[in-house]
């Protein structure tokens, strides 16, 4: 059946190989949060793959893979469209177009690495059942690591946006398995995840081959046996590590549940600003030391740096002898007007001072700040005062009652490698504020929530997610969730903070290093050995006997 299908999808050309690359592609969602139905891969890979092996030449087999791309990611990215619905007045008609735009011109990358693939020639119907199996071997190797290098460009290269790397399959709390294959990530990252899940995934394309071929069960399985001892060795990881919390400290998370459309009301503001107020004080337990709220929780035009009026308003909301921490904007003034505004989260004592304050300093573009103004007539989505300026950098902050942290705006926090300044001294948590209000009831909120999961395991720190409509979370070093308020409910968690593991994980140490070594030995390593293969001709075949078998 598997080598039927091969030599089917191998023969498509034209339209139906673009059409069969795109449906491929667009199934690939279901792997994902919220319905981290993993073994999706499997059904999307491999049909890539043989369709690659129809490809005459570099264009063709370039063309299949945007093909792909364009479906992986335009169901990937297509809870982006809620954002422009909240004023569909002004965005409403451009919500599909950019979306659309967006997920094509990203999935060039997917372009670039069947494109590079395509170095290795497919195997050929001539060939001997032998060199059949290593040339498709060849190939998934240099696919995977291809894949994976440019997954990583993805996440830098104009200004990058890594939302959903193929390795947070593994991420969400509901995957089978995934908790205990997610450990890895404290050395190899969330792309060396990656790596290791399309060499798997990529399995079925080994298997189409003559029947009863030996050599080709064992090097499919391969990467089946090395998932199940990573899940292996990271569940007794998990067994032999409790939570541990750090004493003194008590969170209260303050999630109010308010829809994006009624949070650009201006008339509803004030209630709005009162209501959070009222959410940090209800029932609040005496052991409360610090309260937090989400990413833009006070208004944008309630400036705490310079309205003293709502800045005390916000400080009653903070314990006696704690701390209120929380988003709202920063803005900066001369007699002539604005100088700048900042996405920012501020610290507010009880008297009403502030402690301080951190900017945002890596930006979404079109959402906070509008690139190509001069060739695009809109504002930023999110409104306000003009764009967004950016911040300095990462930073480390060290508050009363409360070990150092990093403070990491929204999408902040999807940036494997970048979520701590390296080096030392060490944070001992992250601290994500986000509004993922924006997003409604789509799939963004629980990807954005699930790929925080794997900074938690790759930094060996705990994470403390508080968002305005969900999901608000505690997840401790090991990404296990300790307390979580789900997605468009009203209320508060009342929380201990996990303490940090003992020692620096290998990824803390060293970040994405090792995974860039790992996909450049997966892709260079095929090169160099079909190249030898090349030189040498085509190998003698194993014994009839064990090729029988």
């Amino acid at each position: 059946m598997i080598a039927g299908t091969a030599h089917t999808l191998s023969r498509l050309s034209g339209w139906r190989r673009l059409a069969a690359a795109f449906v491929a592609g667009g199934v690939t969602i279901f792997a994902y949060a919220p319905y981290s139905i993993t073994p999706v891969l499997w059904l999307a890979f491999p049909p890539l793959m043989w369709l690659l092996d129809g490809c005459r030449n570099t264009r063709a087999a370039a063309a299949t893979g945007w093909a792909f791309g364009f479906g992986h990611f335009l169901t990937g990215f297509f809870w982006i469209t809620n954002a422009f619905f909240v004023d569909s007045e002004a965005y409403g008609a451009i919500a599909y177009p950019a979306v659309t735009a967006l997920s094509a011109g990203v999935g060039l990358f997917i372009a670039g690495v069947c494109a590079t693939t395509h170095a290795i020639s497919p195997p050929g119907e001539d060939d001997m059942p032998d060199d059949r199996v290593v040339t498709t071997t060849l190939r998934v190797l240099l696919f995977a690591g291809a894949w994976t290098f440019l997954e990583w460009v993805r996440s830098w290269i104009f200004t990058g946006f890594p939302w959903n790397p193929v390795g947070a399959v593994w991420s969400d709390a509901a995957t089978p398995g995934g908790l205990s294959i997610i450990q890895v990530t404290a050395l190899i990252g969330a792309y060396g995840l990656t790596l290791i899940t399309v060499i798997a995934a990529l399995i079925p394309a080994v298997l189409a081959q003559p029947p009863r071929f030996l050599r080709a069960w064992l090097t499919a399985s391969a990467p089946l046996v090395l998932l199940a001892v990573i899940g292996a060795g990271g569940a007794l990881r998990l067994a032999s590590a409790d939570t541990q919390f750090v004493d003194g400290v008590r969170l209260r998370l303050v999630q109010a549940g308010i829809p994006q459309a009624d949070r650009a009301r201006p008339s509803l503001w004030e209630s709005q600003f009162q209501d959070y107020v009222a959410l940090s004080n209800s029932n609040r337990p005496g052991d409360v030391t610090h309260v937090i709220w989400g990413e833009a929780a006070v208004p944008p035009t309630f400036f705490l740096n310079l309205d003293e009026r709502h800045r005390r308003t916000a400080a009653m909301a903070a314990p006696l002898g704690g701390l209120l921490i929380t988003g709202a904007d920063r803005g900066l003034r001369d007699s002539v007007g604005w100088t700048a505004i900042y996405n920012s989260l501020f610290v507010i004592s009880p008297e009403a001072n502030i402690v301080a304050n951190y900017d945002k300093s890596h930006l979404v573009p079109f959402g906070e700040y509008m690139p190509l103004r001069w060739l695009i007539p809109y504002d930023k989505i999110a409104g306000g005062v003009g764009d967004f300026a950016a911040g300095r950098e990462l930073t480390i902050m060290t508050l009363p009652g409360l070990p150092s942290f990093t403070p990491l705006i929204c999408y902040e926090a999807i940036f494997s490698g970048r979520v701590t300044p390296r080096g030392e001294p060490r944070p001992k948590w992250l601290l994500n504020l986000t509004n993922d209000a924006w997003f409604g009831v789509s799939t963004g909120p629980y990807q954005h929530y699930a790929t925080t999961r794997l900074r938690a395991v790759e930094e060996g720190l705990p994470l403390v997610r508080v968002a305005n409509t969900g999901i608000s979370a505690v997840i401790d070093s090991y990404g296990r969730t300790v307390s979580e308020l789900g997605l468009g409910l009203r209320g508060v968690l009342d929380t201990r903070l996990p303490a940090p593991t003992s020692e620096y994980t290998l990824f803390g140490y060293v970040g994405n290093f090792i995974p860039m070594f790992l996909a450049g030995l997966a892709a260079i390593g095929a090169l160099i050995a079909n190249r030898r293969r090349d030189r040498r001709g085509t190998p003698v075949p194993w014994p009839t006997g064990l090729n029988d078998h």
